[in-house]
């Protein structure tokens, strides 16, 4: 038993299993047109990994044996996949809710520019990465020019019906060794500096932590705060976050076809455990829920004060942990 296992097993009694299943996300690849400071995948322009054929048969198959799942895509940019449109296509004809994790950037691509109204026909949920509202934070994160680009792409989404008739949730990350502040304060921030100065609307803001892995955790390096960083992250573990915890109801199909607990364990390649499967050729879904989650000390990111997913914070509800964030 690693550290956050002991921490689990203080809480609860017992180790950390996933419940039911409701959202399958499925990672196309490591290609990007970015490389995001802050990317635990360190995914990037010169990466050339990406989601097979088999694999997204696969996947189709998978879909058609199981009904209204949340299939949640994400990359690297899932938009250089060949085969996206026709994968959403067919998840959604199986009657299957779909969400894309876009950067916003490729979105203004004369190559991609058309997949606005793709997603648009196609009732496709976004979830856009911009990790704070102000221009030199954006830039310092994410290169030059991908201020001004997320900024085209969100007018353009809007224009297309997000942020009002369809989702449109913006992704926040902090900048620095902290946590992220309180998630709908910082959204009310979002709201206002967005609509003030562009127009621009969304539905809600979803707060992240960084995990102390990939290009972040070689930047803590460098810099010397990874102990300090990993030291908040231990000493901010919530307890009330853990019944919320992702990992525990999804699964995770990686651009290789790999199964993982979630996204993280696929950036440290860590499988899943015991007897559950370990690729979607294998897929059990009685051996699916009910699995003993694989678990690492970067897991403690997920549990740290309002806690952290791909869905944003977990514990929304304790203003006493707001401090945390400082």
């Amino acid at each position: 038993m690693n550290s956050f296992d002991h921490a689990v097993k203080a809480s609860t009694g017992g180790p950390l299993h996933a419940g039911e299943i409701t959202t399958v996300q499925l990672n196309l690849g490591l290609k990007c047109n970015m490389s995001c400071r802050h990317c635990h995948l360190e995914a990037g322009p010169g990466r050339e990994e990406i989601m097979a054929d088999e694999v997204v048969d696969g996947v189709i198959s998978l879909a058609s044996k199981r009904k209204g799942l949340l299939f949640d895509i994400t990359g690297g940019a899932p938009e250089l996949h060949p085969r996206l449109m026709e994968l959403i296509t067919a998840l959604k004809s199986l009657g299957h809710r779909v969400q894309v994790r876009t950067n916003l950037t490729i979105l203004t691509s004369p190559d991609y520019i058309h997949l606005i109204k793709f997603y648009s026909e196609n009732d496709v949920n976004l979830v856009a990465s911009l990790p704070c509202y102000l221009e030199a934070n954006i830039t310092a994160q994410r290169g030059e020019g991908a201020y001004d680009a997320s900024i085209s792409a969100l007018q353009s989404l809007n224009d297309s019906g997000y942020g009002e008739r369809l989702p449109l949730n913006l992704v926040y990350n902090p900048g620095g060794p902290f946590l992220p502040p309180s998630q709908s304060a910082l959204e009310e921030a979002y709201k206002s500096e967005l609509f003030e100065r562009f127009g621009i609307t969304f539905t809600s803001l979803l707060t992240i932590t960084n995990m102390p892995i990939g290009r972040f955790m070689e930047e803590l390096e460098s810099t010397g705060e990874a102990a300090s960083y990993k030291k908040l992250l231990v000493d901010s573990f919530n307890p009330r976050n853990i019944d919320a915890l992702m990992c525990r109801h999804q699964i995770c199909i990686n651009w290789d076809g790999a199964l993982r607990d979630c996204d993280f364990n696929h950036a440290l390649s860590i499988p899943t455990s015991g007897d559950a499967p370990k690729h979607i050729s294998e897929v059990d879904w009685k051996k699916i829920e009910g699995r003993k989650i694989s678990t690492g000390e970067h897991c403690f990111g997920c549990t740290a004060g309002s806690g952290s997913s791909c869905a944003g914070a977990l514990d929304t509800g304790d203003e006493s942990l707001k401090a945390l964030a400082i």
